[in-house]
Order: structure tokens, then sequence, then C-alpha cells
């Protein structure tokens, strides 16, 4: 690709056309584009990947306590409708 002589020689010419006052601004901005663009593969790398474990949505199961001053009845429980009004077998 490049050999060392051709890299000065591109060195020496952008020192004579920036100047030695712009260089330090030059190398951040550049620090930091390659910061960005190196960050945003990642994530991009990253979306594209899915995830590793494939879970479904979390059920919450456990015993429905009324409110306050609620007057419905609670829901039925795994053993059916139970109490004085409940229908007898």
């Amino acid at each position: 690709m490049f050999g060392i002589s051709e890299i000065a020689i591109l060195l020496i010419v952008v020192i004579l056309l920036l100047g030695a006052k712009k260089l330090p601004d030059l190398a951040r901005s550049m620090g930091k584009s390659a910061r960005i663009l190196k960050s945003e593969a990642a994530a991009m790398k990253a979306e594209a990947t899915p995830p590793s474990t494939t879970e479904g949505p979390t059920v919450i199961t456990g015993i429905v306590h009324p409110a306050p001053g609620d007057t419905t009845r609670p829901p039925a429980g795994p053993a059916g409708p139970s109490g004085p009004d409940a229908p007898r077998a």
C-alpha cells in the first residue's frame, strides 16, 4: 500500500497546507468521527443479531383481592364457585 516515504511526504504537505496550529484540532475531530463511526457500527451489528433468549411474556399468577368497598363478587377459583349462593351438586 503506502511506504514510509509516501506517508512522510503526505504529512509534510498537510503541515504546509494547514499549518501546525490547526493539526491538533484536525486530529481531534478525526478521532471523534472514528469513535462515532465505530459505535454506530457496533449498534447496528447488535441490532441485527436476534436476542439470545427468546422468552415470551411473563405471566404473573396470584390471588385477586377485591378493593375496599367493592361490591362485585370475586372471580371463581380453581374449584369453582363457592359460598352460600353457589349451586349444589
